[in-house]
């Protein structure tokens, strides 16, 4: 039987980044919208759906962040964050968050986190990270949150994106 070959980089894709976006899309996530508060005092934040669980012990949670955006030197230069889970009645919270050129806190419901970045009320839940590494991969940066305060609302009903499309019931 041959062995198979093993080589030391990566071979050039054999897609493109439409394809390769359709394909990401594919995998199920729950949405969520990560804030900041910046020196001057001013809220930052925005929709992301790029969150995942790293380890219980430290308590440490990861999310990206395309290097263009305009926030990001809130996140790169600061040094806490919150991450808010979205509930299910909360899409136009994360369409507002990924909207450009809008006061994305104008009217929304939020609490100081006892670290300083807002705690978005009505979410399933949320993390209050410590900003702890950052890694810059690609057209990206993936933060690493250390978890210093959660809290969740027991069956409260998560907010799902697949597909390019919003969900808010979930059938098993």
């Amino acid at each position: 039987m041959p062995q198979p070959t093993f080589s030391r980089s990566a071979m050039s894709p054999g897609f493109s980044s439409a394809e390769f976006r359709t394909a990401l899309g594919m995998f199920a996530t729950g949405v969520t919208i990560v804030t900041a508060l910046e020196p001057d005092g001013t809220h930052v934040g925005l929709t992301a759906n790029s969150f995942n669980s790293v380890s219980l012990s430290p308590p440490l949670v990861l999310w990206s962040l395309s290097q263009a955006a305009r926030s990001m030197d809130a996140f790169r230069n600061g040094s806490h964050y919150a991450i808010n889970i979205l509930a299910a009645d909360q899409q136009s919270l994360a369409l507002r968050f990924a909207t450009r050129g809008v006061d994305r806190f104008e009217d929304v419901a939020f609490t100081q986190g006892q670290c300083g970045a807002p705690l978005i009320a009505g979410c399933v839940a949320s993390f209050e990270c410590f900003n702890r590494s950052r890694y810059v991969e690609g057209d990206h940066v993936i933060f690493v949150g250390e978890v210093e305060h959660c809290s969740h609302r027991a069956g409260a009903a998560p907010l799902l994106y697949h597909g390019g499309r919003f969900y808010t019931e979930h059938p098993l």
